[in-house]
């Protein structure tokens, strides 16, 4: 090959080059999905999204990636709901409670007494998702997974194991539903509503003396510090889901969506397991650190529940449809029957 044949050939490799390397035949960039949480960066929860977006990442061929907002960076729960209508971000890790802005039917998964174990509650919210996932679609999101954040217990400055002695705190409460808060405040209640970042400094000024919060949430954000007390009552038992704006799950090409909805789910099937480990985990580290937990006795116990149950015909209907209050006290009747019937001591 002689001198010139040889330059001839080095000018088509490095036109060819240009060409590959030209925006104008570039390959498109990553859709890039903004998600938000109120989880601290660190934690369980941020760390099963993160990996949630590494699988995304992965079996998209790096075509969709997620970038998340830990910590409540962008907002409390209904702050996020906002901003994934207007497109600011396109999803959010949420509780069943900030859920319940967008479809008041979540509330039926959070029934204060009516859930007595994890296997009775999660076998009422593996048959009452596909509604909720159906209404929540109508609404224009879609749901990539289900998770738990654990059981709601009691915190307090004071020890706290009755009705009366609850019903005596500035009781922190999320705000945003004031049908919920004037329901609390009926009971007896003396609810103080704020954003969950608010918590912690109306902790530290007296605002609120008594807040409730599932144990690893009350040690990731160190409440619990300033709530030294803990009822050992399950009170509830607290869900979310991590949810998508339909108009950005479109923009995802449609043979990648099964792939990954599919890493979605078992991100949040691994999640259910590691939550639940974990909230027992934070309890004993809280307990090292000085965590005190009065025990509730059955008959106080069910004190609890005669307070609940009277206000049953003032939450079904009204804080939740009938339907969604009926379909769940269904379910847990049924996974009551088939066990032997209500031998927990609970409703």
């Amino acid at each position: 090959m002689n001198g010139s044949l040889i330059r001839r050939a080095a000018a088509v490799l490095l036109l060819a080059a240009s060409a590959a390397a030209s925006p104008g035949i570039a390959a498109p960039a990553p859709t890039v999905v903004k998600m938000a949480t109120l989880a601290p960066e660190g934690s369980s929860w941020y760390r099963v999204l993160q990996e949630m977006g590494e699988e995304w990442k992965k079996v998209s061929g790096g075509a969709v990636s997620l970038r998340i907002y830990p910590g409540g960076v962008a907002g409390d729960e209904d702050a996020m709901i906002r901003k994934m209508r207007v497109g600011q971000i396109q999803a959010a890790a949420i509780t069943g409670i900030g859920l319940a802005y967008l479809e008041r039917s979540f509330y039926a998964l959070h029934i204060p007494m009516m859930y007595a174990s994890d296997e009775e509650f999660d076998y009422v919210r593996d048959r009452y998702a596909p509604v909720l996932e159906r209404k929540l679609e109508e609404k224009g999101f879609i749901v990539l997974n289900w998770g738990d954040a654990g059981w709601v217990h009691f915190f307090s400055k004071s020890p706290v194991t009755t009705p009366a002695e609850a019903k005596a705190l500035k009781l922190f409460m999320w705000s945003g539903d004031t049908n919920l808060v004037q329901l609390y405040k009926e009971t007896g209640f003396h609810p103080v509503p704020l954003s969950t970042t608010d918590l912690l400094p109306s902790l530290q000024t007296g605002m609120v003396n008594g807040f409730s919060s599932t144990p690893l949430a009350s040690l990731a954000f160190q409440w619990f510090g300033l709530g030294p007390h803990m009822a050992d009552l399950r009170w509830v038992p607290l869900t979310g889901a991590t949810v998508i704006e339909m108009r950005a799950w479109g923009k995802i090409p449609a043979a990648l969506r099964p792939k990954l909805l599919e890493a979605s789910r078992a991100a949040g099937r691994k999640l259910r397991v590691e939550i639940r480990r974990l909230n027992r985990e934070a309890t004993e580290v809280m307990v090292k650190n000085g965590l005190k937990i009065h025990q509730v006795p059955p008959e106080v116990q069910a004190q609890w529940r005669k307070m609940v149950e009277d206000i049953h015909p003032r939450i079904r209907g009204k804080i939740m449809p009938a339907e969604a209050f009926d379909a769940v006290k269904k379910f847990r009747d049924e996974y009551r029957a088939s066990k032997g019937a209500g031998k927990s001591g609970s409703p």
